[in-house]
């Protein structure tokens, strides 16, 4: 084979699998494996868009116990907070902490469901926010410098952080929101060398 398009799924998500289809003299059809680490890890991808001048969620460094930089995140943004988990998605290694006293144990055992799930066990505060939406935009492109969206669908019917439906459009934007959304997710492509 020259070229391998991977469809959907862990193939499609997985540096190691790009980077060995480069050694073996196989096109991967998709991002390259410096792409994926970049935007697949959430510290990462929020320090690209906000090179991009996107709008993101305020988030601490890494964290794995309540120092100094942890109080000063907590006395800028207060609570409620999220642990998140660096590493992955599907609500693994995510704690929502209503104050102080949660902190330390969230962190602790947030990371070590990290590691378990991911191999990482980096987790890191972000601001919690209540009833979110989660939209999500896909991004094509080339190897000609040339990036699209593709519009976006709505994940935001979820079971314990696992998406149920995804609808599309979505029906919480609107037309101006869609092109702000679509210019951003284009923007963010574009800062990680997609």
């Amino acid at each position: 084979v020259e070229a391998i398009h991977p469809g959907y799924g862990f193939l499609s998500e997985d540096p190691r699998f790009a980077r060995a289809c480069g050694e073996a003299g196989i096109t991967f059809i998709g991002p390259t494996p410096e792409n994926m680490e970049a935007l697949g890890d959430k510290i990462r991808s929020k320090e690209l868009a906000r090179r991009a001048g996107v709008p993101v969620v305020p988030n601490s460094l890494p964290c794995k116990q309540v120092d100094a930089a942890v109080e000063e995140f907590v006395a800028t943004w207060g609570f409620p907070l999220l642990v998140k988990a660096a590493a992955g998605g599907g609500g693994r290694g995510m704690r929502l902490v209503g104050g102080l006293e949660e902190l330390a144990p969230a962190l602790e055992s947030a990371g070590r469901e990290a590691r378990a799930a991911f191999g990482d066990c980096r987790v890191f505060l972000e601001r919690y926010v209540p009833r979110p939406r989660h939209v999500e935009f896909q991004v094509l492109a080339d190897g000609l410098g040339n990036t699209v969206h593709l519009l976006e669908r709505d994940c935001s019917i979820q079971r314990r952080y696992q998406k149920i439906i995804e609808e599309t459009p979505s029906p919480a934007l609107t037309p101006e929101l869609r092109r702000r959304m679509g210019e951003a997710a284009v923007a963010v492509a574009r800062s990680a060398g997609y």
